[in-house]
């Protein structure tokens, strides 16, 4: 296939710009679609290997392969076609770099960054193997960053359903060797635990800024991949923590049966590795960022909560000296909400605040059965700027329940007139209550009072509670409402008598 083709109209429609990548099979063309006025990227079959029956077919099923997937980090089918017996596959045009150019580039990635691209390539994988599509051919070549910084896996130009019985002998290896799990290169059965492993080099690579194997020919570097241990990474990188290299050691697993058993086990491990690494960074740039705020809450709360939600910090620690600083500038800043003749009142005492004890809070939930973080409770009165205690996600953004909470014990009975939120995730509601007699884990209202209540709660707000000076033991936030598109509410509180 040659340049001449440039400026050729497919079907009339997408006109050839520039050449983007050639192989053996096809050509990849960045063109221009004159319908829907954008640029797209378009795979041509070459003219030399249209008349393969085998290739043809191969060709076609990457189309209708990846026509299934509708993922973040897959690159996306538009289109598909023959134009006077070339057959074609149009794509979302991605600009960017491969991650290969990224590693030349610069060598061995951030380790951080590494997991990050390391588990949204996992995701993308996981999504073509829910459809039965195994790839067969995972490397970086294969794996465009956008602009964002955002990985998509693209050419599935050899994978297969694990229905079809295949269109290649037994005992032909397909995909590149650097990459290649044992079981692929012995000609084997090849499953969604195959592209795991070649995901597990490339992890590697991104790590050591190398492929674990050289040899003077690509069957050389297959054999190896079939006898031979990956190399040490923490040899190769020893700031590599021993979790990570955990991770990495059962992905590579020669035996299929030692390795990884799905997508979702590795994404798994990935996910709190990178949360173990970011803590251990204490700072997080670029992709990772955009992962973080994707991972499940378990990951979520190794990381610490200045990275986990940027521009927060600032915020809670001022809070926080405010809340160790005393009641005198707790008074001095607090909003007044009462009948506006506050300036005509005579002075009353400044509000104290009330101690608690470090084992003092409680997460509640009597009305669901998923425990709210209860081993991170203490985090919301600990005074510690750079944590909160966080119920658990909502990926649909509403609860499940008519409420959950969290609680405090003030043994053994204390008047409250206030109640001081510093919260994370603005704009939820809540209900406050107070009692005397210890909760039921599993009844509600119990004898839970209602105090008080606020809506769209701010990151730093305070309540003022109607208790007519009684002194109670027990003292709930009770949340009622999520923030709007929120999954999940974090907070501290304080009590103020």
């Amino acid at each position: 296939m040659t340049t001449t083709l440039l400026g050729t109209r497919l079907n009339g429609r997408y006109r050839l710009d520039a050449r983007i990548a050639s192989g053996g099979m096809s050509t990849v063309y960045r063109a221009f679609d004159e319908t829907l006025e954008r640029q797209v990227a378009v795979k041509l079959m070459n003219r030399e290997v249209s008349a393969d029956s085998d290739q043809l077919e191969r060709f076609r099923r990457e189309a209708r392969a990846v026509a299934q997937l509708n993922h973040p980090h897959v690159v996306g089918v538009i289109d598909a076609g023959e134009d006077e017996g070339r057959p074609y596959i149009v794509f979302e045009y991605v600009e960017g770099e491969t991650l290969k150019e990224r590693i030349r580039a610069q060598g061995r990635l951030a380790i951080s960054e590494a997991i990050a691209y390391a588990i949204e390539i996992g995701r993308a994988l996981g999504a073509a193997h829910a459809q039965h599509i195994v790839h067969r051919d995972v490397k970086p070549q294969n794996v465009l960053i956008d602009e964002e910084g955002s990985a998509k896996v693209t050419d599935f130009g050899i994978a297969r359903t694990l229905e079809e019985d295949g269109l290649t002998a037994d005992g032909r290896v397909l995909g590149t060797t650097d990459y290649v799990a044992p079981e692929q290169a012995l000609g084997r059965q090849v499953t969604g635990q195959s592209d795991l492993y070649s995901l597990g080099v490339v992890l590697y690579e991104m790590l050591t800024g190398e492929v674990p194997f050289k040899g003077e020919n690509q069957i050389a570097v297959a054999m190896k991949h079939v006898r031979e241990a990956l190399p040490d990474v923490q040899a190769k990188r020893p700031e590599v923590s021993a979790a990570l290299a955990s991770v990495l050691d059962r992905a590579t697993a020669k035996r299929v049966e030692d390795r990884y058993a799905s997508d979702a086990e590795l994404i798994a491990d990935l996910e709190d590795v990178l949360g173990i690494e970011t803590a251990r960074a204490g700072s997080a740039t670029g992709e990772v960022t955009a992962v973080l705020k994707t991972l499940p809450n378990k990951a979520q709360r190794r990381v610490p909560l200045h990275v986990r939600r940027p521009g927060l910090a600032a915020l809670l620690v001022v809070c926080a000296l405010v809340l160790l600083g005393g009641g005198a500038v707790w008074l001095a800043t607090r909003a007044h909400h009462g009948t506006g003749e506050l300036a005509q009142s005579p002075p009353s005492a400044a509000p104290t605040q009330v101690q608690l004890c470090d084992t003092c809070a409680h997460a509640f939930n009597p009305l669901g059965t998923t425990p709210q973080n209860p081993g991170d409770a203490g985090y919301a009165i600990d005074n510690n700027p750079v944590d909160e205690w966080t119920t658990v996600n909502y990926y649909d953004h509403v609860l499940l329940e008519a409420g959950i909470g969290i609680y405090v014990d003030a043994a053994p009975k204390t008047v409250v007139s206030d109640i001081r939120i510093l919260t994370s995730t603005p704009g939820w509601n809540a209900q406050f209550y107070a009692s005397d007699s210890a909760p039921s884990p599993t009844a509600w209202p119990g004898n839970w009072v209602q105090v008080g209540s606020a809506n769209d709660i701010r990151n730093d707000q305070t309540i003022a509670l109607s208790t007519g000076g009684v002194p109670h033991r027990y003292w709930l936030v009770w949340i009622t409402k999520l923030p709007p598109g929120g999954e999940d509410v974090g907070l501290k509180l304080a009590l103020y008598k």
